[in-house]
């Protein structure tokens, strides 16, 4: 069900080291516009703090939205490469790519205090 953006294979220099490419900063800008809703948000974390897989049954009770509302923002994060998901019979489960949040970690990351 993935369809998502390609992860870059050279991960990317802090942008406290150095400027974005334009390339980097597209990507970049595609994750922090999925993440900028608060709904996405809370969703991100809310899978990513489960700890493996979480069913989308066991999402859409944390909110006052519709279920298409969900699915939609579920898309979107999806779409962004955060998350990945699987259709089980009725229900699809969902679980954070590591590799995005090491990426976006890395992107934001400062340089330790000397």
């Amino acid at each position: 069900m993935s369809n998502q953006l390609p992860v870059l294979n050279s991960c990317c220099t802090p942008i406290s080291e150095a400027a974005l490419g334009p390339e980097q900063a597209a990507e970049g800008a595609a994750v922090f516009k999925a993440l900028s809703d608060p709904i996405r948000l809370r969703l991100m974390s809310i899978i990513a703090s489960a700890g493996d897989e979480v069913c989308v049954c066991d999402i859409t009770p944390h909110f006052e939205v519709s279920g298409p509302t969900i699915s939609h923002h579920l898309k979107v994060l999806r779409e962004a490469g955060l998350v990945d998901c699987e259709r089980r019979g009725t229900w699809v489960y969902y679980w954070p790519l590591p590799e995005r949040l090491t990426w976006l970690s890395t992107l934001l990351s400062v340089p330790a205090a000397v």
